[in-house]
């Protein structure tokens, strides 16, 4: 192909990384072929060519990755978003997965992580607000001051954790100097915060 049509192959590209990202799937030729302003037997010629070079994977009907696509999938780790969790009251944890969002690695690391939406207002001041998402990493211990997702009889709650060999218990403490301290026998940690993700004011 001659070098004076290489805007093509930019236009090719970019509307499949845009397509991408702003369905969530490949588009198909036709779909390109719209969006670009190119023929289908052009834009099929081009991919072709884009394929034999290396700069994207197409096997057939809305399965094209390019290479920025694989970046980025390599750059990244899929996180499903469980619903909500008590930042007050203990309420029941229903792991109904709202959705999947992917997590830079290189900020939130690689591990088994999930998100919770933050409901209520008992660690605002460890700085987790009404609807932040806290990035839990998921294991069944803690280390005392651990803030933790603790479940308690099919109840589960965002708090600090400490447990108190000496009374046989572990209390579980609130990040809001108005509210009282939990006191449980015992408790099944789901997970720990580490990051918390919100939106300025």
């Amino acid at each position: 192909m001659q070098h004076k049509n290489a805007e093509y192959f930019k236009r090719i590209i970019a509307f499949i990384d845009d397509y991408a990202v702003n369905n969530g799937s490949s588009p198909s030729v036709r779909e390109i072929s719209n969006g670009v302003g190119l023929s289908t037997a052009t834009v099929s010629r081009y991919m072709q060519k884009m394929k034999a070079n290396g700069e994207l994977d197409y096997d057939g009907h809305r399965s094209i990755v390019t290479k920025r696509q694989k970046q980025t999938l390599a750059e990244t780790v899929e996180i499903p978003i469980l619903g909500s969790v008590s930042c007050g009251v203990p309420k029941f944890a229903e792991e109904n997965i709202e959705e999947y969002v992917r997590l830079p690695v290189s900020l939130f690391g690689r591990g088994d992580f999930f998100l919770l939406r933050a409901n209520g207002d008992s660690m605002i001041e460890a700085g987790i607000d009404y609807g932040d998402l806290v990035l839990i990493r998921r294991q069944n211990y803690a280390d005392s001051g651990d803030i933790v997702v603790a479940l308690m009889d099919d109840e589960a709650t965002l708090k600090r954790f400490y447990p108190e060999l000496e009374n046989q218990r572990i209390r579980l403490h609130p990040e809001n100097s108005e509210m009282d301290d939990i006191y449980v026998d015992n408790c099944i940690i789901q997970g720990v915060a580490v990051k918390v993700i919100k939106d300025l004011e």
